[in-house]
């Protein structure tokens, strides 16, 4: 049992010593994060013409906040959640860079 025991041993070692080997000659790639071309991809919800049920399914926004959203239309910035006291800061910290507040253009003004 002894002799066995020492073959796991060494074995364990081995593969251990293998993978650090492997894992210092790898190059470090950057941390996870969404870079500016996959942020673009993604489609931003629109304050202005959202729906209930998709505003209510963005994180911290539920019926209520919804509700209330829809009721403070229009928006010229969705920084205006917070200064019309619309959602908390932290409920607006969680939908941000989810959402936009497009502006209606007047084609008559061309």
């Amino acid at each position: 049992m002894n002799k066995l025991l020492k073959s796991i041993l060494f074995a364990s070692m081995t593969m251990l010593a293998i993978s650090a080997a492997q894992a210092k000659d790898e190059p470090k790639k950057a941390p996870a994060s969404v870079s500016a071309s996959a942020s673009a991809k993604v489609e931003l919800l629109d304050l202005n013409s959202a729906t209930k049920k998709e505003l209510s399914e963005l994180p911290k926004i539920g019926d209520v906040r919804s509700d209330a959203i829809i009721k403070g239309r229009p928006y010229k910035g969705k920084d205006d959640l917070l200064n019309k006291k619309i959602i908390p800061e932290d409920a607006y910290n969680s939908i941000k860079d989810l959402v936009i507040a497009k502006q209606k253009t007047d084609a008559k003004k061309k």
